[in-house]
């Protein structure tokens, strides 16, 4: 984890226009401030935005959404970090790294319903893949980027690196997710210095009753100041997520942009299998939305 006083060396100045000025972090330590927390306040920063940290308790991490009725547990864990001094400390932390306005909470709650109640409020939320037990990323991570539908920053596990945003992959395949993630991501990839997007769109028979054309997202990013490269692949939809992954370390990105993809089953959300190989496997911060 970062250490409290750590502060970001490659921090550049965010264009103006597009900005994330709310951001939403979901804290899993206080002493010293997760990963989520550092990084959602260095982005905050950067347009002089606001941030809040929303402690999960641990006894919390674990719990479904059919499962978020408050235990004994999780209310007496809760006591423990609903204390002033928490807030105080984050205010200042925040501020002081330039954040312009700083809140403190901490949930009742599980994962999902935290993310869906307080996504609402923010622009972006930054989340650490492992704030929860591998095998419940899934169901409990999975379920709330789903659920929430608000853009998602997902550091992978043991994270203690400033954020970085000079080089971006983009993975886009006209789909209606992936056409979402690319332009929440905008604020952060106006900031690279390189970009990729990788095209894997497949056109089908039926493409040409669709009554509206879409803009070429190599120009749209054009239009918005982003001079991206493309790089066209056609991979099986189970190889997709190994692709991403494959180019984004050819390139050494500092980002991986997608969309984020499931469907119901009898109740049960699942992840699309790009979506699941991504979040399984990814060594990199992943910007995605559902």
């Amino acid at each position: 984890m970062l250490a409290e006083g750590s502060k970001s060396t490659t921090k550049s100045a965010a264009p103006s226009g597009l900005r994330f000025q709310d951001v939403l972090a979901l804290a899993t330590s206080t002493g010293p401030w997760s990963p989520a927390v550092v990084t959602a306040v260095d982005i905050a920063a950067r347009w002089n935005g606001n941030v809040t940290a929303c402690y999960v308790p641990g006894a919390l991490r674990e719990q479904r959404a059919y499962e978020s009725e408050p235990t004994v547990m999780s209310l007496l864990t809760e006591v423990e970090y609903e204390c002033l001094d928490d807030a105080v400390a984050f205010q200042t932390y925040a501020r002081s790294h330039g954040a312009h306005h700083a809140a403190w909470t901490v949930t009742r709650t599980a994962v999902a319903p935290t993310l869906r109640k307080l996504g609402a409020w923010h622009d972006l939320a930054v989340l650490e893949r492992d704030m929860v037990d591998e095998a419940r990323i899934f169901d409990i991570l999975g379920e709330a980027m789903l659920s929430s539908r608000i853009p998602c920053l997902v550091l992978p596990p043991y994270w203690n690196h400033p954020v970085s945003f000079e080089r971006v992959v983009i993975g886009w395949n006209g789909s209606y997710e992936a056409t979402r993630a690319l332009h929440s991501a905008l604020p952060l990839i106006q900031l690279a210095k390189e970009v990729v997007l990788i095209n894997g769109e497949v056109r089908t028979p039926y493409d040409n009753q669709v009554s509206v054309t879409e803009p070429d997202p190599i120009v749209y990013l054009m239009h918005h100041g982003v001079a991206a490269k493309p790089h066209y692949i056609r991979v099986p939809a189970d190889e997709a997520g190994e692709a991403l992954l494959t180019r984004a370390h050819e390139m050494r990105a500092d980002l991986l942009v997608m969309g984020s993809y499931g469907h119901s089953r009898i109740r049960e959300r699942v992840l699309g299998g790009a979506t699941r190989h991504v979040m399984a496997h990814a060594d990199i911060p992943v910007f995605m939305q559902h």
